[in-house]
C-alpha cells in the first residue's frame, strides 16, 4: 500500500487549459503561508495565478454595484517571491508556453511536500534546454519558502540570463465573477536590495494596514562552485529584480537556488516585519539544508496521520492528497495563530478565504490527529464572541449570533450581492441567514471535549460558547400558541437553494428542521455544559452571563416544545411548507443543460426560482443523519414529544436523493455517510464522487479557485467515522466498522484522550493496537463488545 505511486500526483504534459486546476491541487503551504503550483516566473493571466497567501490576512474594499455600496473582506493575494525567469542571451526566457515542449513532466510529493517539474525546450533556433525545478514551502520553518531550478544546456553553450524578483503588483483576480469588485489591496512601501544577491518587498494593505515583507536571496552554482556573473538591478515601487548573465556550457548543469522568507506585522515575537525579513534569512542555508529541514518536518507530520485503504485501485493516494491539504491548511504552526479554518484551504480566492460551518467536515479528521491545532481554531471562535454577542444584540436576540462568513474580526462577510456567471446578472445574497452555524460551533466545541477531555478548556472557554449560542436559539424561538409549540423564522438552511417561499416580499424560511432539531440539540448540550462545571466556575459564568433558573427552564422548555415539520408518512420535511412546492422535471433540466450541479443559476438566468420546486443543493433533513446518529435523534424527538421511528429513514433518504443536484461538493460526502450502513453500494458511489470532486474537478472551474477543504476532509472522515465506524459515546470509544464490497481493509492511527492507537478493520476482524508513549488507558467497544486500551495493549474483535 504504501507504495511510490501512493505518495505521487504526476502530470504529463503541459496542458495551459488546465494550468489553474494544477495550481490549486500542487499548492504547497505550511499552515502559515501557502504558494499556488504556478511555473516559476508566471504572472496572472488566462494560463497562470501564482497566488501567495498568509492564513487569515485580509483586507476589505468597497465597490459600487448598480448603485449599491458592496462591502467585501478578502484573503490577500501576496507579492509574488516566484518571479524567477532563465533566457538564453537576448533571447525569450525559457517558457513551454512560447518554445516546443519536448518532455514535460509535473510531480507532487505528498510524502515529502516537494513539487518539481522535469521540462526538454526547444526555442525557434533549435538550441535545446533541460530544465529541472524543485520547490517547497517549508513545514519546518513557518516563515520560509524555497525553490532551486536546475538549467543544463543540451546542444549550444553561451550567456544565460537570471532574473529573480519579488513582484508587488498582484491583484485579487483569479474568481472572474469577482472581477467586477475591487480586487486590489496592496501598496507599496519600500524595495530595496540587501546585498548583492538578496532583494526586500514591502508591501501594506490598504484598508487594515497590514505590513508585508518579502526577502529573496538567488545563488547561481556549477557544481558546488558559486558563479556571480555580470550583476544589475530593475528596481521600481512596487517591484524589484536582481538580473544575472552567466557563461554556460553544453552538457553541463547548472542551478539557481532562491530563497524566499515571508513576515507580516501580525507576527508575534518579531520587532517588525521588514527588519525579520532578510534578517531570517542570513542565517538560513542553502536549498538541500533547507530540504532536509522540511522532510523531516513533514514525516513527523505523516506519523501522525497514517490512513491506508486496501481495495479500490488509487483510492489511497486521492485520501492522501486531500489529507495533504488539510495538513498544510492547519498544521502545528496554526496553534501559534489566530486563524479559522477556511472553506477552500489558503490556495485560491474563492469564497474571499472566509470561514465557514466547514468546520463540521473538517473537524472530526482533524481532532484525532492533531488536537492542539484543532483547540486553536476553536479559539479563533472563542475570541470572536464579544462580536457575536454585539451581532445578536443589533438583530434583537440574545446570546452570541456568529457569522455565516467569518474574516478577520468575526463581523458578517457574506457578500450582500452575488453574480450568477449563467445570467451576468447581480442578484441579492441572502445566505447570511444561515444561522445554522451557530449549532457547528457548538456541535465542535463538543466533539473537541469529547474526544480530548481537555478539561481546562471546556471549562474556561468552551462551555462559553455553548452557553451564549444555547442563549441565541432560546432567544430566536418563537411560541406559536396554536400549535403549543416553539418555532425558528426567516431563516435558511444548509440547502442555500431555498431562500425564501415563492413570490413572498421577505426571504427566509419557517421552521428548517435542521435548524430546528440542531437548535434543540444545542439547547441540551447547554444544561449539559452547565452541569458539567465545577461548582466555582459554573457560578463564575452565572454571574457573568446574569443567567438564572428562569432563563434555565425557559431552555429546558423549548427544547421539549420545539416544532419540527413532518410529510404525512413521517419523513422529516426539509422546512415547513416543503410539501406544497412544485416538483422539477429532473429530466428535462438533465437533458437540457447536462451538468445541473447548480440548478439554481440555470432556473434564475431562466427568470425562474428554484424557490418553487423540491429541488436541494445539498438535502438538510439528511445533515441531522450525518451529525446524529439514530439513537441520538430518536432520544431528542422522544424530548420532543414526536414518536419518530428510525426505520422511516431508507425512504427519507430516497426521497431527498432523488430531489437534490448536489450543488456542494459536500453533498457527496452527506449522502455517502447515510447510505453506510443501509445501501453500502450506494454509499461507494458517491463516496467514490467525493473522491473525484477536487482531482477532477467535477463542478467544472472550481476548484482552481481554490480547493474544497470540507469535501476533502469529509472524504478522510468517511473512511474513519463512516467504513471504520468511530463513534464518540459518554467515555467509550465505540468502533462498529461497515467496509463497502471494494475496500478489504481500512488503516488508521488516531489519538483519543491522549492515547494514541492503531486501528485495523478488515471484513472479518477489528483489530485496536495501543501505541507507547502514553500512561492512560481507554474503553474501545465494538458492538457489545468492550475491552481496555493501554499501551502496547492489543483488542481484537470479531466481525
Amino acid at each position: 500500500m504504501s507504495t511510490a505511486r501512493n505518495w505521487t500526483f504526476v502530470y504529463e504534459g503541459f496542458e495551459p487549459e488546465d494550468e489553474k486546476h494544477r495550481e490549486a491541487l500542487c499548492t504547497l503551504g505550511n499552515g502559515y503561508f501557502s504558494t499556488r503550483g504556478a511555473l516559476p516566473g508566471a504572472h496572472a493571466d488566462e494560463v497562470h495565478y501564482p497566488g501567495t497567501y498568509r492564513a487569515g490576512l485580509y483586507d476589505r474594499q468597497t465597490t459600487t454595484i448598480e448603485g449599491t455600496a458592496v462591502e467585501n473582506e478578502s484573503l490577500v493575494n501576496l507579492p509574488n517571491w516566484l518571479w524567477l525567469t532563465l533566457g538564453i542571451e537576448d533571447g525569450d526566457a525559457l517558457d513551454p508556453r512560447s518554445m516546443a515542449v519536448l518532455e514535460y513532466t509535473q510531480t507532487l510529493d505528498l510524502r515529502q511536500g516537494i513539487l518539481t517539474r522535469n521540462m526538454l525546450l526547444r526555442d525557434g533556433e533549435g538550441r535545446e534546454s533541460r530544465l529541472t525545478e524543485r520547490r517547497l514551502v517549508s513545514m519546518a520553518s513557518p516563515h520560509l519558502a524555497a525553490l532551486e531550478l536546475t538549467v543544463t544546456p543540451v546542444n549550444w553553450s553561451g550567456e544565460l540570463e537570471i532574473r529573480s524578483g519579488l513582484d508587488g503588483r498582484v491583484e485579487n483576480s483569479l474568481v472572474a465573477r469577482y472581477r467586477d469588485l475591487e480586487s486590489r489591496h496592496l501598496e507599496p512601501v519600500l524595495t530595496e536590495q540587501v546585498d548583492p544577491e538578496t532583494v526586500m518587498l514591502v508591501a501594506r494593505t490598504i484598508q487594515s494596514r497590514i505590513s508585508i515583507a518579502e526577502a529573496a536571496r538567488t545563488q547561481c552554482f556549477e557544481g558546488e562552485r558559486r558563479l556571480d556573473g555580470e550583476r544589475s538591478l530593475e528596481q521600481e515601487d512596487d517591484r524589484i529584480a536582481e538580473r544575472a548573465v552567466v557563461d554556460v556550457r553544453e552538457g553541463v548543469a547548472y542551478r539557481v537556488e532562491k530563497v524566499a522568507s515571508l513576515f507580516t506585522s501580525q507576527d508575534r515575537a518579531i520587532s517588525e516585519s521588514a527588519y525579520e525579513a532578510p534578517r531570517f534569512l542570513v542565517g538560513v542555508g542553502g536549498f538541500e539544508e533547507i530540504l532536509a529541514a522540511h522532510v523531516l518536518a513533514w514525516k513527523h507530520v505523516w506519523e501522525r496521520c497514517e490512513i491506508e485503504v486496501e481495495g479500490r485501485e488509487g483510492t489511497t493516494r486521492v485520501v492522501r492528497l486531500y489529507t495533504f491539504h488539510l495538513l498544510q491548511t492547519v498544521s502545528t504552526h496554526t496553534t501559534e495563530m489566530d486563524v479559522g479554518v477556511p472553506a477552500r484551504g489558503w490556495t485560491g480566492e474563492a469564497y474571499r478565504g472566509h470561514v465557514f460551518w466547514d468546520e463540521l467536515f473538517i473537524f472530526p479528521t482533524l481532532v484525532f490527529r492533531f488536537p492542539e491545532a484543532t483547540r486553536a481554531l476553536l479559539m479563533y471562535r472563542h475570541r470572536r464572541l464579544p462580536e457575536a454577542r454585539r451581532a445578536a444584540r443589533e438583530a434583537g436576540y440574545r446570546g452570541a449570533m456568529f457569522p455565516w462568513q467569518s474574516g478577520s474580526n468575526g463581523e458578517e462577510e457574506t457578500q450582500r450581492l452575488h453574480l450568477n456567471p449563467s445570467s451576468g446578472r447581480w442578484h441579492p445574497d441572502n445566505s447570511r441567514r444561515q444561522r445554522h452555524v451557530n449549532a457547528a460551533i457548538p456541535y465542535n466545541v463538543w466533539l473537541y471535549h469529547q474526544a480530548t477531555g481537555d478539561r481546562e478548556f471546556f471549562d474556561t472557554y468552551g462551555a462559553e460558547l455553548i452557553l451564549e449560542t444555547a442563549r441565541f436559539w432560546a432567544s430566536i424561538a418563537e411560541y406559536d400558541a396554536t400549535r403549543d409549540r416553539y418555532g425558528i423564522h426567516g431563516v435558511l438552511g444548509p440547502d442555500e437553494f431555498h431562500d425564501g417561499y415563492p413570490d413572498a416580499d421577505e426571504p427566509g424560511l419557517s421552521n428548517n428542521a435542521y435548524t430546528n432539531v440542531m437548535a434543540v440539540w444545542t439547547l441540551c448540550r447547554g444544561l449539559d455544559a452547565l452541569e458539567a462545571l465545577p461548582e466555582q466556575r459554573r457560578h463564575e459564568l452565572q454571574e457573568e452571563m446574569s443567567l438564572d433558573r428562569a432563563e434555565l427552564d425557559r431552555w429546558a422548555e423549548i427544547s421539549k416544545r420545539m416544532f419540527v415539520p413532518f410529510h404525512d408518512d413521517g419523513i422529516i420535511s426539509q422546512f415547513e411548507g416543503w410539501e406544497e412546492l412544485e416538483e422539477l422535471d429532473w429530466a428535462h433540466y438533465r437533458k437540457e443543460y447536462g451538468d445541473i450541479h447548480r440548478l439554481d443559476r440555470i432556473l434564475k438566468a431562466e427568470g425562474d426560482t428554484p424557490n418553487r420546486y423540491k429541488a436541494c443543493k445539498q438535502a438538510d433533513a439528511l445533515m441531522l443523519l450525518f451529525l446524529l446518529s439514530a439513537g441520538e435523534l430518536v432520544a431528542l424527538f422522544d424530548r420532543l414529544g414526536y414518536a419518530w421511528d428510525p426505520e422511516v429513514i431508507p425512504k427519507m433518504v430516497e426521497h431527498y436523493l432523488h430531489r437534490t443536484s448536489h450543488g456542494s461538493t459536500l453533498s457527496a460526502v452527506v449522502h455517502s455517510w447515510v447510505l453506510a450502513r443501509r445501501d453500502r453500494e450506494g454509499s461507494w458511489r458517491f463516496f467514490h464522487r467525493a473522491v473525484e470532486s477536487d482531482v477532477h474537478d467535477v463542478q467544472g472551474g472550481t476548484t482552481p479557485e481554490g480547493i474544497h477543504l470540507g469535501a476533502m476532509a469529509g472524504t478522510v472522515d468517511l473512511l474513519q467515522r463512516g467504513y471504520a465506524g468511530l463513534e464518540l459515546r459518554g467515555d467509550v470509544l465505540h468502533v462498529n466498522p461497515s467496509l463497502p464490497a471494494e475496500l478489504t481493509c481500512v488503516a488508521l492511527k488516531l489519538e483519543y484522550r491522549n492515547v494514541w492507537m492503531k486501528i485495523d478493520v478488515t471484513r472479518e476482524r477489528l483489530t485496536v493496537t495501543g501505541l507507547p508513549g502514553h500512561d492512560g488507558s481507554v474503553e474501545v467497544a465494538c458492538g457489545d463488545q468492550r475491552g481496555v486500551l493501554g499501551p502496547g495493549a492489543t483488542l481484537e474483535f470479531d466481525l
